[in-house]
């Protein structure tokens, strides 16, 4: 047992570590901070000592005289939106890759949070990744002039961003539902603020203009599954054969509050949703949705940033854009030719 009156042993330092392994301070910090710039065997023989000694390197002190914490903020709309998980897996396997930590912030659909959140991260961060951000294009420009900045899922002028192709999901959802023989289709929208929604309305209208086809748009609504129920009880009044949700969370609301109304899915309604979370394959009728590969998306974004953070000149002319693909499930169906009238 260690008497009362001992004090405990100081934390080894940069300078132990550099004594016992025969290099520079310099050498020490260098294989921490840029282990790039030193000779592998060198950097591993010298992370093995710091193990022993139990040197830990602090981030932020280290970024006082350097600038560089080896850290990069991903701030998401929503953590519990299984959308993000993926998309988040892959940002943080592309930043450990290059020895970066991901500071994980969660807006709650809240533009004030976000900035919030953005605020206290700055100082401690290289770079930062917006996922699907509900803030102005002026507050993300802002932003961007105090940190190396990429944003997903949304194109915003002046500023990096990698981004889905938003009309190619709405034309694979539209083909099939079309060749299944629907003709009138409800668009369940989204928050008036997420630049997806924009662009999938957009793209639906365009659609039907150009095949002579019916759509309209009930909501905004949140992108959460009370978001679909919500939309349910406005669509009982307003029907159609189809209907394309601004997200699965919205898509699978939907479904569960028509169902509990009597209504038999796909028979009385085909529902399309947008993301192909894991939700999609557990509910029942399975759902139709569209999707880019969201981990390539999360891991593209944070390689972009890297580079940025690296010096790299960025380019927002034509910005990176990810192709989407149809899942099809059991939720789409060759409308009833003879309908019975469910609940209402």
């Amino acid at each position: 047992m260690t008497p009362r009156s001992a004090k405990p042993r100081p934390a080894p330092t940069i300078y132990d570590v550099a004594r016992v392994a025969g290099v520079a301070p310099s050498t020490v910090s260098r294989a921490f901070s840029r282990p790039d710039r030193v000779n592998a065997d060198t950097a591993e023989r010298i992370r093995a000592i710091a193990a022993e000694l139990g040197y830990r390197t602090n981030p932020l002190a280290r970024a006082l005289p350097t600038g560089h914490t080896s850290m990069i903020a991903v701030s998401s709309s929503d953590i519990t939106n299984p959308y993000y998980f993926e998309i988040i897996r892959g940002a943080q396997a592309a930043a450990n890759e290059r020895g970066y930590t991901t500071l994980l912030a969660d807006s709650q659909e809240s533009v004030r949070l976000e900035r919030e959140a953005l605020e206290r991260a700055i100082p401690t961060v290289e770079g930062i990744l917006l996922a699907s951000t509900r803030m102005s294009d002026s507050a993300i420009r802002m932003t961007a002039k105090q940190r190396p900045l990429i944003v997903v899922n949304r194109d915003v002028t002046d500023v990096p961003t990698v981004v889905t192709d938003h009309a190619m999901s709405v034309r694979q959802s539209l083909d099939h539902l079309v060749e299944l023989g629907h003709r009138r289709f409800t668009y369940l929208a989204g928050p008036e603020a997420a630049w997806a929604n924009g662009m999938r309305w957009r793209s639906l209208r365009t659609y039907a203009a150009e095949h002579g086809l019916q759509v309209r748009r009930l909501g905004p609504y949140p992108p959460t599954v009370t978001g679909g129920v919500r939309a349910a009880e406005d669509f009982r009044a307003h029907r159609t054969t189809a209907v394309i949700a601004y997200n699965d969370l919205v898509g699978i609301g939907f479904m569960k509050r028509l169902i509990s109304l009597g209504a038999r899915l796909p028979r009385d309604v085909s529902v399309v949703g947008f993301d192909n979370i894991f939700a999609c394959e557990l509910v029942t009728p399975g759902l139709t949705t569209v999707a880019p590969p969201l981990r390539t998306l999360g891991s593209m974004a944070v390689h972009n940033l890297l580079a940025l953070i690296g010096g790299a000149h960025a380019t927002t002319a034509q910005p990176p854009t990810l192709p989407t693909r149809l899942y099809v499930r059991e939720s789409t169906d060759v409308p009833a030719t003879r309908k019975r009238a469910w609940a209402v």
